[in-house]
């Protein structure tokens, strides 16, 4: 396999996965949102990655999650399963349950916490790839695992036959460029910035687009690539402004959150556009009240309409 095997183009929003106010899983909003996220024309979508909150999740729960996706979705969009473990087998059982459920690829990062060495990298991924049932996106991914993986090492991994992709979400644009250059005839690539040099490199073939967070924003956000590919290039800068407007106010370069945890912002701005978002599951926490209200202006200032500040737990 390589990037010739998929057809995975434009925008995939990592969604995030409902929860009722005791902790248990909306399945109800769940069906809700992956609806609209098909009437918003998404590209695709990834579930139960780092924004689904993949690390609170039981077995029955993702099973139930990628069930529903495959029900609504299958057939009408890209389908990509988070599929992050500590152990090779942990994240084949989870492959396979995608596959059964209609998924199209496995979104995977190394194995997060233990900061594991180039060496042991290269086997965890060689050992997925051996039996996976679905080609793998590659996910470089420093906040959540402390590592980020060189161009040297991604291009060692390009080489396992079942990877197809890379979402590199590295914080740092010369090592972004350098595997942009060094692999883009070998993998799709995701993660460019939503400006003129994301732009150019969409343009030129040399990467293929985003799996971002949220979807907070709709049609926009796939509608930026749209533009692009209809030669519209003024509309597709417009509509990237509103996009770094929110990468801008809500999180750091790192991409980590400026006033709480991503998960926390977007299920917050999605509650405010009336969708269902709903809480997080602990440890992490719900925005504070300034959290929210900076959530608010943000949206306000991009003109949604927004539930008034009462209707916001």
């Amino acid at each position: 396999m390589d990037r010739t095997s998929v057809d995975w183009k434009g925008y995939f929003p990592a969604l995030t996965t409902p929860f009722h106010p005791d902790g248990s899983l909306d399945l109800e909003g769940w069906t809700r949102l992956l609806r609209w996220m098909g009437d918003q024309r998404m590209h695709g979508v990834v579930v139960a990655g780092t924004t689904g909150e993949w690390f609170s999740l039981s077995d029955r729960e993702l099973a139930a999650l990628f069930r529903r996706a495959g029900e609504i979705l299958a057939g009408r969009m890209t389908l990509i399963a988070g599929v992050n473990s500590f152990h090779a087998q942990t994240s084949l059982a989870k492959a396979r349950l995608a596959a059964e459920s209609g998924f199209d690829g496995l979104l995977l990062t190394p194995p997060p916490y233990v900061k594991p060495s180039a060496r042991e990298i290269a086997v965890f991924y060689a050992d997925v790839a051996a039996a996976a049932p679905l080609p793998i996106c590659l996910y470089n991914w420093p906040p959540g695992t402390h590592v980020d993986m060189t161009p040297d090492l991604l291009a060692d991994l390009a080489e396992l036959d079942t990877v197809v992709a890379l979402k590199n979400s590295t914080p740092h644009w010369d090592r972004f460029l350098i595997s942009v250059e060094r692999l883009h005839t070998r993998l799709r690539l995701f993660g460019i910035p939503t400006n003129d040099e994301g732009i150019a490199l969409f343009q030129a073939g040399k990467a293929d687009g985003l799996m971002g967070a949220g979807a907070v924003l709709g049609s926009d956000h796939p509608d930026f690539f749209d533009a692009i590919w209809d030669g519209d290039i003024e509309r597709a800068r417009r509509l990237g402004q509103r996009d770094r407007k929110l990468m801008t106010d809500w999180f750091t370069p790192g991409f980590t959150g400026r006033f709480g945890s991503a998960q926390a912002i977007l299920k917050t701005a999605l509650d405010l556009r009336g969708l269902p978002g709903g809480p997080v599951r602990r440890p992490l926490l719900d925005l504070d009240r300034a959290g929210r209200d900076a959530v608010r202006r943000t949206l306000v200032d991009l003109g949604l309409p927004v539930a008034s500040a009462d209707a916001t737990p």
